[in-house]
C-alpha cells in the first residue's frame, strides 16, 4: 500500500477532533517537572498532570532508571501460571498503602479495565456467596468510569454512550450531585446534597436488593468536570449498601495516590469501599498499569470458595508487567522519599484562595476545588456548548500553558511538585486569557 504524504493522517487520535487538529496540530515532545516543551520548542507549565496521571512530575530520574534496569533484564514475564518478583513486591506495597483490609490486588494495565475488573469481580463475589441473583450493577449520572463496555454502561457521560448502542443490560445510575444554584464557588466539600446518596434506597425499591451486585462511584468524579462529594454523600452510600448486602467500588483512578490527599481519597474522606480501582498514579503514567484493590473477604469468597483450580477465569497479557511494576515500585518510593501525600494539605489554602479568586472574572460562573484539584465551570456560549472551554485550552497552550476542557469546564490538576510560584502562574494566566474569549 502507497504511503500517503501526510504524516499525520495515519494516526486516529482518542477523544480527539481529529480533523480539527490536523488543520493545526499541537504537539508536545519533551518534558521534565512541572514543564513539557512543544515541537516549536515553547516551554508549557502543566497544570494538569498529562492527563491527571503525573503526579510527581515528569521524567523523574528514580523512575526511568528503574525501568532502564528492568527493560535491560526482564522484559517482559507471564502472569498465567507463573510469576515474577516485581509484581509481587509492588502488589505488598499497594497493599499496605490501602485502607485497612483492603489487601488483594488484581494488576491491570489502565482506568478502564480496572473497572471492568473490579465489575467482574464484584459480580463473581456474589455469585461465590451464592448471591447468583444479584446480577444488577448501579452506576451514577456523569460518571465516568473508562471506555470499556463495563465502564461506559454504569458510566453516565452521554457523549461517550451514544454511538455504541444498548450497552450492559441491568443497569441503572444514581443522580449526579451537581448543583450550582445551592453549591456554586464552594470552597471544599459542598454541605448541600448528602440527601441526593438516599436514591440508592429507591432504586433498592425498584429492582430488589437481591437483583443488585454492586454500586460504583467516583469519590470526587474528575472527568466530567470536578464534581466533589457533599458532605455525608460518600457515607450515605455506604451505609446503605451495607444495609442490603450490595459491593461498593470507589473508581480511585484520578483520586488515587496524593490527587486529594493521602494514598486514596477513601482514606482521606473517612469512608471505606470493598473495592478500589487505580491506574494514572500508580506508575507516574511512566509505563501504562492500573490496579485493582479488593477487601480480604471479597476476595477470600471467590478465591477460597472455589474448586481446586483456576478460581478467577479474568486477566490480561500484560497483567503485572515487568516495566510497569518496576515503574510502580519506583514511583511509590519517591511519593514517600518527597512527601507527595502530604502536598495536598501543604497547600490547600494557598491553592483553594488563588482558585477563587477567579470568582467575578469574565464568563465564570462556578469554582470547585478538593485536594490539588480545581474545577472552573464557564457559562456556555449559546447555542455552542463547550467552545468557551475549548477556545480556552487553545489560548492557554499557545501562551504556555496546559488545561485540561471538558464540556464548559475547565479542569486542573497540577503536578504535586508545584510550588506556589506555579499556582500563581497557572491562575493568572486563566484570569487574562479568560477575558479575552468571547
Amino acid at each position: 500500500m502507497k504511503l500517503e504524504n501526510d504524516p499525520l493522517a495515519a494516526y486516529w487520535m482518542p477523544f480527539t477532533a481529529n480533523r480539527a487538529f490536523k488543520t493545526s496540530p499541537r504537539q508536545l515532545v519533551r518534558a521534565k517537572d512541572m514543564h513539557y516543551t512543544s515541537s516549536e520548542g515553547r516551554s508549557i507549565l502543566d497544570a494538569t498532570s498529562g492527563l491527571w496521571c503525573s503526579n510527581a512530575g515528569h521524567c523523574r530520574a528514580p523512575i526511568v532508571e528503574a525501568i532502564q534496569r528492568t527493560a535491560a533484564e526482564l522484559d517482559y514475564a507471564p502472569c498465567f501460571q507463573l510469576g515474577h518478583p516485581l509484581a509481587f513486591e509492588l502488589a505488598s506495597q499497594i497493599a499496605a498503602l490501602m485502607p485497612e483490609g483492603l489487601d488483594r490486588v488484581f494488576f491491570t494495565n489502565s482506568g478502564s479495565e480496572s473497572v471492568d475488573t473490579a465489575l467482574k469481580i464484584a459480580l463473581a463475589c456474589q455469585r461465590a456467596r451464592g448471591q447468583g441473583t444479584r446480577t444488577r450493577l448501579i452506576g451514577r449520572e456523569r460518571g465516568y468510569h473508562g471506555v470499556g463496555f463495563g465502564g461506559i454502561s454504569v458510566g453516565g457521560i452521554v457523549s461517550n454512550r451514544r454511538q455504541f448502542g444498548t450497552l450492559l443490560t441491568g443497569v441503572d445510575h444514581l443522580p449526579h450531585t451537581h448543583s450550582p444554584e445551592h453549591n456554586a464557588f464552594t470552597r471544599g466539600r459542598p454541605k448541600w446534597g448528602g440527601h441526593l446518596a438516599e436514591d440508592l434506597e429507591r432504586i433498592v425499591g425498584l429492582h430488589g436488593a437481591e437483583t443488585i451486585a454492586a454500586v460504583i462511584v467516583e469519590p470526587m468524579a474528575g472527568s466530567t468536570g470536578v464534581l466533589v462529594p457533599p458532605v455525608g454523600y460518600l457515607e450515605k452510600l455506604r451505609e446503605i449498601c451495607t444495609r442490603h448486602g450490595i459491593l461498593l467500588i470507589f473508581d480511585e483512578v484520578i483520586t488515587a495516590y496524593g490527587r486529594i490527599g493521602g494514598p486514596t481519597a477513601a482514606q482521606t474522606l473517612g469512608v471505606t469501599p470493598d473495592i478500589i480501582t487505580m491506574a494514572k498514579g500508580l506508575t507516574n503514567a511512566a509505563v501504562p498499569m492500573g490496579a485493582v484493590a479488593v477487601s480480604r473477604a471479597v476476595h477470600d469468597a471467590i478465591v477460597e470458595g472455589a474448586p481446586e483450580g483456576i478460581e478467577l477465569f479474568h486477566g490480561y497479557t500484560y497483567s503485572g508487567h515487568p516495566l510497569a511494576a518496576a515503574a510502580g515500585l519506583a514511583t511509590l518510593a519517591l511519593y514517600k522519599a518527597e512527601g507527595l501525600f502530604n502536598r495536598a494539605a501543604e497547600l490547600n489554602d494557598y491553592w483553594e484562595n488563588a482558585v477563587h479568586s477567579l470568582k467575578g472574572k469574565r464568563h465564570i460562573i462556578d469554582v470547585r476545588n478538593l485536594g490539588i484539584v480545581a474545577g472552573i465551570e464557564l457559562e456556555p456560549r449559546a447555542g455552542a456548548p463547550g467552545k468557551r472551554a475549548t477556545e480556552l485550552f487553545h489560548k492557554c497552550f499557545d501562551n504556555g500553558l496546559l488545561i485540561r476542557a471538558t464540556a464548559d469546564i475547565v479542569a486542573l490538576s497540577p503536578p504535586l511538585i508545584l510550588e506556589k510560584a506555579h499556582i500563581d502562574e497557572m491562575v493568572g494566566r486563566i484570569a487574562e486569557l479568560v477575558e479575552t474569549i468571547d
